[in-house]
Parts: structure tokens; C-alpha cells; sequence
């Protein structure tokens, strides 16, 4: 299949409008449910995965001791992608993810309150409309009506309308099995962040004030999850299994003593041809040696002389490039160099 020119930069507009071609494979429009572009099945990346030697056995260790697994790596090095396939293996159900920024916050991962929200609830709930004037028994029928419609109001103002659980809060909930749980890029947050993290990780649970000093004991909210739903007793939430948790980092800062002895960690090795040779095998059916081979070598290069690359960029490139689609050598040279840009500048 050769290089087609889709869009032109002409501003002709075509009587036919042109059928893009279908995504890659990893990047499916129905990947994540196992079908795609085409109806056909597109591999997962629980099932492309391929694990560095000795990441088995940190995963296991993390699994039989309770404990958050810490990877540390480049970007790009496959560290996201381990808790997928773990949570395929053990059938955990869907990763819950929390990506960590300067400005993350524990109390944003356990749970979120919009009070003001709740406020403009009840008020709005609270405005009655107008009646038309009556009199004598059809009054009192009519106050008694008033009431019991005011009643139902009050019913409808639940506060579980308005709490929702975040993806830490979420696989803390008590369930038959434990939630897989991503922690992504943790050396991006502030300072006190993974000091904050210890406690709950070390007791599995946490309190909903606003759920403890309620009148209801039992309170429904909304999870992380969409259209999922989780009762609260007593405001406090408590895992019955505590959660798989895997946290990646870059390797841009380091971390207190107190949280890495928490943590079995694990430090993802150097990306080697072999290694990238199977990656690339495993994304995409067809592959040509030849086109493989000479960007796989030329990627490690880049890697071993300190640039800063992503596997998905690699695999971006082979699918573009791969046998006759880009016939022109000065087009193919052009298109690499445009695919395979260093992450250190913008």
C-alpha cells in the first residue's frame, strides 16, 4: 500500500470525500472493548505487553506482600502498560487511573464534594410554583399536597448526588476482589504528596466527614467509574482486599525513605534491539524486516547517546514506513525525522 496524500493543501475540496485509512493497531477506535476499525479483534495491550527479565518476579513479590510497586524509567519504557496486563491476568476489571500533576492532591484521589452544588440543588428544589387561589376543602387538599410534594423534595436532596469517590477512594471500596490501581508519573507531584499517600496505603481506609456527620447512615455515591454506584456506612470506606497498586515515576526526583521501604521497586532496564524487535512483532502482523531492523537500530543509538524517545514513537514510524508505502527516500527520511523527535523540547 503506498503513501496516499489525504489532505493536500490545496483547499480543493474533492466531489468524493476521501475514507481514511484504519488506525494502527494499538490505537483502535474500539481497541479496548477487543474489536477494531474493521470488526476485527485488535490485541490489547495486556496481550502485546512484553515484560523486562526480573519484572515478573517484583510484580509477584508486590502481589504476596500487599505491597505498591514502584517503576522507575524513561518515558515511553512501558511502565503504564504493566498494571493492564496484570489486571487482565488476575481479572481485576477495569485499571482505575490517577495521573499525578504539581498540583494532585490525596483528598482528590480519595473523594470530591461539590457542596455548592448541593446548595443550588436544594434552592432551586425549594421554589414552589404558584397555585391557583382556592378555598375550603379543596385548600386543605391542596396544603396537603404542598407538603408531601415538599417531602419528596426533601427525599430527592441526597447528598450522594454530590459526593464522588476518586480513583484511590474507589479501589479502597470493600469488594470479593482487589482493584488494579495506576498511580502515574508520582515524581511529578509536590513535595509532600507521597508522605500524604503512607497512611492510607498502610490502613486501607479512609473517612467522608460529610458522610459521618450525616443523618443517614447509609449513603449511595457515585465511584470513578461512570454510572457505577457504592453505598457508604457510617462515612467510612474500607477495602476489604487492598488494591494492586502500581506507581511509575521518570526518575526525576527521589522520594523519602519512609515511602520507598513501603514499595518494592523495580528500576526498568535499558531498551535493547531484541527487546524493541519483539515489542514491534507483537503491535503489528505484518512486519518488514528490512525497514524494522533499520529503525529499531537507529532508535537504540538515539537511546544510548541520552536521547529521550518513546516506544510509541518507534512503533508510529515501522507502521508509516514499513514496505513500499513511502517510496521516496527524501519523503521516508523526512516523515522518520518528523516521527522519531527527541521528547526533551517541545
Amino acid at each position: 500500500m503506498n503513501w496516499t496524500p489525504y489532505y493536500t493543501g490545496t483547499g480543493v475540496v474533492p466531489e468524493e470525500p476521501p475514507t481514511l485509512p484504519p488506525p494502527p493497531p494499538w490505537r483502535g477506535e474500539r481497541g479496548r472493548n477487543g474489536a477494531g476499525a474493521h470488526g476485527g479483534p485488535t490485541p490489547s495491550p495486556a496481550s502485546t505487553y512484553r515484560p523486562a527479565p526480573g519484572l515478573v518476579d517484583a510484580v509477584n513479590a508486590a502481589l504476596h506482600l500487599r505491597r505498591p510497586l514502584l517503576l522507575t524509567g524513561p518515558a515511553g519504557s512501558g511502565k503504564s502498560t504493566v498494571v493492564e496486563q496484570i489486571a487482565a491476568e488476575l481479572g481485576l476489571g477495569n485499571v482505575l487511573r490517577w495521573h499525578i500533576t504539581s498540583r494532585s492532591t490525596l483528598a482528590d484521589a480519595l473523594y470530591r464534594y461539590d457542596a455548592l452544588g448541593r446548595i443550588h440543588a436544594h434552592n432551586v428544589r425549594a421554589v414552589d410554583r404558584p397555585a391557583a387561589p382556592v378555598s375550603g376543602r379543596a385548600a386543605r387538599r391542596t396544603a396537603s399536597a404542598t407538603l408531601a410534594a415538599r417531602a419528596a423534595r426533601a427525599v430527592r436532596d441526597d447528598i450522594g448526588d454530590f459526593v464522588q469517590l476518586g480513583p484511590l477512594g474507589t479501589a479502597l471500596l470493600p469488594g470479593d476482589r482487589p482493584r488494579a490501581l495506576l498511580i502515574d508519573e508520582i515524581d511529578k507531584s509536590d513535595l509532600d504528596l507521597p508522605g500524604d499517600l503512607l497512611d492510607v496505603l498502610e490502613r486501607g481506609r479512609f473517612e467522608i466527614p460529610e458522610l459521618a456527620r450525616h443523618t443517614r447512615s447509609q449513603v449511595t455515591v457515585r465511584t470513578a467509574e461512570p454510572g457505577v454506584r457504592h453505598t457508604i456506612h457510617n462515612g467510612l470506606v474500607e477495602c476489604v482486599e487492598y488494591p494492586v497498586i502500581v506507581l511509575t515515576s521518570n526518575g526525576e526526583r527521589d522520594f523519602p525513605a519512609p515511602f520507598l521501604r513501603r514499595c518494592v521497586r523495580f528500576d526498568m532496564p535499558a531498551l535493547t534491539v531484541p527487546a524493541l524487535t519483539g515489542i514491534v512483532e507483537a503491535h503489528l502482523d505484518e512486519v518488514e524486516e528490512g525497514t524494522t531492523r533499520t529503525l529499531v537500530n537507529a532508535f537504540v543509538e538515539r537511546l544510548n547517546r541520552g536521547e529521550s524517545l518513546a516506544v510509541d514513537q518507534l512503533l508510529s514510524a515501522v507502521h508509516l514506513l514499513r514496505g513500499d508505502r513511502v517510496p521516496d527516500e527524501d519523503q521516508r527520511t523526512r516523515l522518520q525525522e518528523l516521527l522519531l523527535q527527541g521528547l526533551g523540547r517541545a
